[in-house]
């Protein structure tokens, strides 16, 4: 089934996702009932086909959008559930099941986003601030992974280059970082099983960051987002892979030189600054020319990758004369 939203339908009219999964649930009921039939296929089998997991941790508040036009269509839309169920978030656990079951401890009220560095002066944003900063809009984005699986997800935000338009960076800062939320004391705080550094880091150069693609997030399936997915705000870069997508920031640092960036530290052999989705420079340990798209049957998920995940158009030109191999 293709989902598509035509742009004359705001978020807040698309069919509820609570509707959706109780449609969908049906569906993945009868046809499993008809296949093996309900005595054999025991009480925990029914349960998970018949309701959602429920371990989403956000209010579901809606949120007023509007349509953008770089909005991507054409694609199935990854479910809520498998986009609040599969999450790459190490602060919370390694596992892809972990945020979901830990990130209720995160605490999303009250929130502020310090800036500082290279800039006119040092600002303090509240999360309602960043809310009103700019009108949300309703974006479809591929997403694709280091570790080969990718997603399909309809984001809710603004271009993160209306952001540092009122951050007021000086000429020199030639660069973004982004510093996530970290604490300890947070109650399942699943970062103590990685050896890494916190709080997560992450950069762009300054390009990058003001391209009208990097999204400053708010929401997802026209709501807020949940906390295993980055809430109460985060950045979105659909031509990277997933780990340069912050998440939770509390701080945005303007600075002259290329920050230092978590997995970059932990493995560069294996995460470069850049991380461009490009088929043609594999992992160390795998290929990167093709990709798992979750949440499809088996035979329909495997696809190949695209170099810079399809949006080449928008932003390949932003690294014209690169040795791509190299910066990685």
């Amino acid at each position: 089934m293709l989902i598509a939203k035509p742009p004359d339908i705001p978020s807040s009219e698309i069919t509820s996702r609570d509707a959706y999964f109780r449609y969908l649930n049906r569906r993945r009921f009868l046809k499993g009932a008809a296949a093996v039939g309900a005595a054999a296929m025991g009480a925990d089998r029914l349960a998970r086909l018949v309701s959602p997991r429920t371990t989403v941790h956000a209010d579901p508040t809606k949120l007023q959008t509007v349509y953008s036009p770089l909005t991507t269509t054409g694609e199935q839309l990854t479910t809520f559930d498998d986009i609040t169920h599969y999450n790459n978030f190490y602060e919370f656990g390694v596992d892809k099941s972990d945020p979901a079951k830990n990130a209720g401890g995160l605490p999303t009220r009250p929130w502020t986003v310090k800036v500082e560095g290279k800039v006119a002066k040092p600002l303090t944003f509240s999360i309602d601030d960043l809310l009103k900063l700019h009108p949300l809009e309703d974006r479809v984005y591929r997403h694709r992974c280091v570790e080969a699986w990718s997603m399909v997800i309809p984001w809710v935000g603004y271009s993160l280059s209306e952001f540092i338009k009122q951050c007021n960076p000086l000429p020199s800062a030639n660069y973004v970082q982004f510093l996530s939320y970290y604490d300890r004391h947070v109650e399942k705080w699943g970062g103590a099983e990685t050896s890494i550094v916190w709080p997560y880091s992450e950069g762009l150069r300054m390009d990058e960051a003001m391209n009208p693609l990097t999204l400053l997030t708010f929401g997802l399936y026209g709501e807020t987002l949940p906390n295993q997915d980055g809430a109460p705000v985060r950045i979105v870069l659909p031509w990277k892979y997933g780990f340069k997508s912050a998440k939770s920031i509390v701080t945005v640092r303007f600075i002259d030189k290329q920050p230092p960036t978590t997995w970059n530290e932990q493995a560069p052999n294996e995460y470069g600054f850049y991380s461009n989705v490009n088929p043609d420079v594999d992992h160390p340990r795998w290929s990167q020319k093709t990709e798992r798209r979750i949440g499809l049957p088996f035979y329909a998920q495997r696809r190949t990758t695209l170099m810079f995940n399809g949006y080449t158009d928008q932003v390949a030109s932003m690294y014209t004369g690169m040795n791509l191999r190299k910066y990685f």
